[in-house]
């Protein structure tokens, strides 16, 4: 008779937070293991299962590992095989970001051998494409510092595992870049700028006068409908391929007006039909 609920892969790019995703986790009740060989992972799960004292299992696994690595995908599909399905976190962030992480933190990258710390990364990339693309949730972690992180980790895993969907609505500027951790992407320029209103530019979508503003043009209302619709037929997809966590981006120029109102009254839509919410306004304040 197993104890293990809940099992989590932690994976990602060097830099990108996975440290401070897996402290999370523990602070969750998950029992975590870092830096493990993926040839041990069956043994790590089968030590776990036969434990009273360990229902919620959180393994990193990443480049450190380096030949060990290549096996990771054959042990998942082991795994499931037996009835154990891991849910896969992957982190990652611009090369820019991750290039200045690791140098103040004043480390070699482990694939980087005699190289710059770029010939690294792009190794690691290379190695992580299979599992990157496996994953179930993948955070962007460039704009995001420690706390934001913690909490898009604590959104998607805290609450109970009732089987339903949980949602990432994020808002963001298109003069920032898109954001690539993201399962659509809405692009809201299409909509009259409250920039250019000179009561409103000064305020941000959070504000009434801007956010009824930004509701008030019937495009808006009507937008809010059909893609609620579409993300409807998408949560089924999801569901049915037992993924629960979709992130949805809505982008305007700034990512300061009508994304952010925009993707707080979408919000509001996914909350009223149950599924657990949150917002995060990635450009908000870069102004």
């Amino acid at each position: 008779m197993t104890n293990l609920s809940k099992f989590v892969l932690v994976t990602g790019m060097t830099g990108a937070g996975r440290g401070s995703a897996a402290k999370v986790l523990e602070k969750l009740g998950y029992f975590v293991i870092d830096n493990l060989p993926p040839g041990l992972l069956g043994a790590a799960v089968a030590t776990a299962r036969s434990s009273e004292d360990i229902d919620r299992l959180a393994v990193v696994v990443d480049a450190r590992s380096r030949e060990f690595f290549t096996g990771l995908v054959h042990e998942l599909e082991t795994l499931r095989a037996g009835g154990v399905v891991a849910r896969i976190l992957y982190l990652e962030a611009s090369d820019e970001v991750l290039v200045r992480r690791q140098e103040a933190a004043r480390r070699p990258h482990p694939l980087s051998l005699e190289g710059r710390l770029m010939d690294g990364f792009d190794r690691e990339r290379e190695l992580l494409r299979r599992i990157r693309g496996r994953a179930d949730i993948v955070v962007d972690t460039t704009n995001l510092n420690v706390h934001q992180l913690g909490q898009r980790v604590r959104a998607a895993f805290e609450d109970p595992d009732d089987g339903g969907l949980r949602a990432s609505v994020m808002s963001f500027g298109f003069k920032y870049g898109l954001p690539i951790d993201a399962d659509m992407v809405a692009d809201l320029r299409f909509l009259p700028n409250p920039f250019w209103v000179d009561e409103l530019r000064p305020l941000s979508g959070l504000d009434d006068p801007v956010r009824e503003y930004v509701l008030g043009q019937p495009r808006a209302e009507d937008f809010l409908e059909k893609y609620e619709e579409l993300v409807a037929i998408l949560t089924d997809g999801y569901l049915r391929e037992d993924k629960h966590f979709l992130t949805l981006a809505f982008g305007c120029t700034g990512g300061r007006h009508r994304s952010v109102a925009m993707s707080e009254a979408f919000a509001e839509r996914l909350r009223a039909q149950g599924v657990r919410t949150q917002v995060v306004h990635r450009d908000l304040g870069r102004e």
